[in-house]
């Protein structure tokens, strides 16, 4: 499976824990709890998986970047809380800065 591949589903997972980390209302109901959990497990699980094949800087810029902007769509559809004009302008940083890592840098694999 292509690199990107797997740090999507990196970014999924990770996505799905925090948005069920919310819904744990502190860890006190069981169901989300356990979402929270297992999201978690796979982000890293598949987050470790390209690390031989992604530089761990351009990896963990990619899988952060992805689930700020993700999680904040996610918040936005289940709990209402929708960004104001400076949070998406800040993704938008977060996207532009994700971009020039992947496509201008050096330390990026191309």
């Amino acid at each position: 499976m292509p690199a990107y591949a797997i740090l999507t589903l990196a970014i999924i997972g990770e996505v799905i824990g925090t948005s069920a980390m919310k819904a744990s209302e502190g860890f006190s109901r069981l169901g989300p709890s356990i979402l929270t959990v297992l999201g978690y497990a796979a982000a890293f699980f598949f987050l470790s998986q390209v690390l031989d094949r992604i530089p761990v800087g351009t990896a963990y810029a990619v899988w952060a970047g992805g689930g700020i902007l993700l999680v904040a769509m996610a918040a936005w559809v289940l709990y209402g809380q929708r960004p104001d004009l400076a949070g998406f302008a800040g993704m938008g940083l977060i996207v532009a800065g994700v971009l020039v890592l992947n496509l201008l840098s050096k330390s990026s694999v191309h």
